[in-house]
């Protein structure tokens, strides 16, 4: 048997940045994010988010790529949400996302980083963190 941990931090947000996630729904939405990981073999040590991002700190299991668990998260949760009518108009996740691996030694930080978002969108928006984490982890230039 073979033995992985692949720590991910994965972000992703609400189609055009739509406030869609708010106090009503977020605890409902986020819970069934990891309970639906959970039953697809996905581990999510912690998840968060504002009202137009999710962040998420995972393991990414040996067999599983990041687009199919991206895929799996995002997809299933849309129809959920959409189902579940959680939001007043149709709900959608934007199409692109952010993923980079952490190392086990980040891996308290990232948490504490993502259990504070409602303290750090008070600072900047969204757009602001996406911009910070395209140039602090070099997707500026890879992709530029």
């Amino acid at each position: 048997m073979s033995y992985t941990r692949i720590w991910l931090h994965c972000v992703w947000g609400t189609k055009n940045r739509f406030p869609f996630i708010d106090d009503s729904n977020k605890k409902q939405i986020f819970k069934h994010i990891k309970e639906n990981a959970s039953i697809k073999g996905i581990y999510i040590d912690f998840i968060n988010g504002h009202q137009d991002h999710v962040h998420c700190l995972l393991a990414l299991k040996s067999d599983m790529t990041i687009t199919k668990t991206m895929q799996l998260l995002k997809g299933e949760s849309s129809f959920w949400i959409n189902k579940n009518n959680l939001c007043q108009s149709k709900f959608e996740w934007a199409d692109e996302y952010f993923a980079v691996s952490i190392s086990e030694s980040q891996v308290s930080k990232v948490r504490a980083y993502i259990k504070n978002q409602e303290q750090h969108h008070r600072h900047s928006s969204w757009a602001e963190e996406y911009e910070k984490f395209m140039s602090a982890y070099g997707f500026d230039k890879i992709n530029g």
